[in-house]
């Protein structure tokens, strides 16, 4: 497994997340840090998904996986000298602007998609549908659910898990049904659903932070940490 506990960027992340936000710490963030860094590394494709205010916290989960979050994630000379071969006017200005990211996908996002599928077939398993086509063994499934039982998002963790998947999940205190089929649940110690969402936005902020540390701050120091 890989060795992220000792990386010099991550600590003072966990340090701070723990200092504002003690009833959580870092020991609520720490396994679902065994899950996705190695998964990442591995070529994993993250996807979320929630209802709700959740729904909107899985889409900002990616907005902050696949771009620059506090940090400018610019690409190095290899993917700049392609740019500029497939173009050299337009190329060079993508290069001065395009960041890498994390692969990640908000099943949210697809709004045809599931009114089609909620039309034809079943509302409730518009997700599973999309983990059905597009997931494979060792992506992430990262899902939202201050019950824990909502049914949308069971079944996705069900087909998620069919297809070799490794499911996140974010709860409130009870952790609901989510629970026993997460790889890692996040049950917050809260049990109203405001304010179990309001634990979750420091919490997931605190895993995006640690995940651009951990894969982006390396390059951003040898390049002088220009923004």
């Amino acid at each position: 497994m890989t060795n992220w506990k000792s990386d010099k960027y991550i600590n003072p992340i966990l340090e701070d997340f723990e200092s504002r936000y003690p009833r959580m710490g870092r020991k609520m963030v720490e396994p679902a840090l065994d899950i996705l860094i190695p998964s990442v590394e591995a070529g994993a494709v993250i996807y979320t998904c929630g209802n709700g205010g959740s729904a909107a916290d899985a889409d900002h989960i990616v907005g902050e996986l696949m771009k620059g979050f506090v940090m400018k994630r610019l690409y190095g000379d290899e993917f700049r000298k392609d740019l500029e071969a497939a173009d050299p006017e337009r190329g060079a200005i993508l290069a001065d602007s395009l960041e890498q990211g994390i692969p990640s996908i908000c099943l949210n996002a697809t709004g045809s998609l599931i009114s089609a599928f909620a039309n034809d077939v079943n509302y409730e398993m518009a997700f599973a549908q999309q983990l059905a086509v597009l997931g494979n063994p060792g992506d992430i499934l990262w899902c939202l659910s201050t019950s824990g039982n909502s049914t949308n998002i069971l079944y996705a963790a069900t087909a998620a898990r069919a297809r070799g998947m490794k499911i996140i999940s974010m709860t409130s205190e009870s952790g609901g049904k989510l629970k026993g089929i997460s790889d890692c649940c996040l049950n917050v110690p809260e049990t109203e659903t405001h304010k179990a969402q309001e634990c979750h936005l420091p919490l997931y902020h605190c895993l995006c932070l640690c995940l651009e540390a951990y894969f982006f701050a390396e390059a951003e120091a040898a390049s002088g940490g220009a923004q």
